[in-house]
């Protein structure tokens, strides 16, 4: 015998489902996909809710800002060049669907090591283990001498090791997203925190000249993001805290200046949504106009993905 009161539910009000106000309906369900189908019909097929929607959004996002001569700004992390995503990026910068390139200090490492030999990463558990990781003399030494070269000539640092790379024409430049942007004549900022990046490991590092060349970066992005207002879009791929931080800060500086820098668009990409992502790309940057957007997952499957969204969208 149960010992405690249960609620009466006679009393409860019902109504039929058949006239209820609802969400989901059957027409944005996904078409399941075909063997031989476009990439067209595959987008036309993804279902008409939540992330597909929110996909879509952003690339045509990304294709209105370029008819209205906005900035698009892809802001990137180091695994994003790692995973191979350089070439993808590349294509978009040429056909004017980037035209800002703002990365860590990894991400220009990665993509001079490959631009130059056709492969990067090292294992660093096993060469932590005997002090040799982070110690290729060739990576530093490019990329330290484009920091003094840019300091001295007060030129950015992306466009110093975008130039570096084409000056002594390394073998794999071509797909090298630095040196693209530097043949383009598209800013490629270069963010940089002493200490974080494996050149900084050597005796040739010049905090001075990292210094001077990075901050000039900054004062170059923080420019690009002044045009954001009215259009412009913000997307990050894979940076959890260097790109948030950098972007929050230069869009300060923007609206301290002018005070009208509203309604663009930004996106967060990554396998994880980190906080700082989520507040000062998603978030913060856009609460009085604009839209942010989250999406989640793998680079080398969402920024082919995004890709393909884009380039179907500039085509209609």
């Amino acid at each position: 015998m149960n010992p405690f009161e249960e609620i009466n539910l006679t009393g409860i009000k019902t109504y039929s489902a058949k006239q209820r106000a609802s969400k989901v309906q059957t027409s944005a369900e996904a078409v399941p996909p075909k063997a031989g189908m476009t990439v067209k019909t595959f987008l036309e097929g993804l279902p008409s809710i939540l992330k597909a929607n929110d996909l879509k959004a952003i690339a045509k996002a990304v294709v209105l800002a370029r008819k209205k001569g906005k900035p698009i700004i892809a802001m990137i992390g180091g695994h994003v060049i790692k995973a191979g995503c350089s070439p993808i990026l590349i294509d978009l910068v040429k056909k004017g669907l980037i035209t800002h390139v703002a990365s860590n200090g990894s991400a220009a490492i990665h993509d001079t090591e490959l631009a130059r030999f056709g492969h990067t990463s090292e294992d660093v558990a096993s060469q932590l283990d005997d002090g040799s990781f982070g110690m290729a003399a060739d990576t530093a030494e490019l990329v330290n001498q484009a920091a003094k070269t840019a300091a001295a000539t007060k030129t950015g640092f992306g466009w110093s090791v975008g130039a570096a790379l084409l000056k002594e024409n390394a073998p794999y430049a071509d797909r090298a997203l630095i040196a693209c942007c530097f043949r383009q004549k598209i800013p490629y900022t270069l963010h940089v925190a002493i200490g974080t990046d494996i050149v900084h490991q050597h005796p040739g590092a010049d905090g001075a000249a990292i210094g001077e060349a990075s901050l000039r970066d900054f004062r170059i992005f923080a420019a690009t993001v002044a045009r954001l207002g009215d259009g412009g879009v913000v997307l990050n791929f894979g940076s959890a805290v260097i790109m948030p931080e950098i972007f929050l800060k230069a869009l300060s500086i923007a609206r301290n200046l002018q005070n009208n820098i509203q309604d663009f668009t930004t996106a967060n990409f990554d396998m994880i949504q980190h906080y700082r992502p989520s507040v000062n790309v998603v978030s913060r940057p856009v609460l009085k106009g604009g839209k942010g957007y989250a999406i989640t997952g793998h680079h080398e499957i969402m920024i082919p993905l995004l890709s393909a969204a884009i380039l179907e969208e500039s085509a209609l």
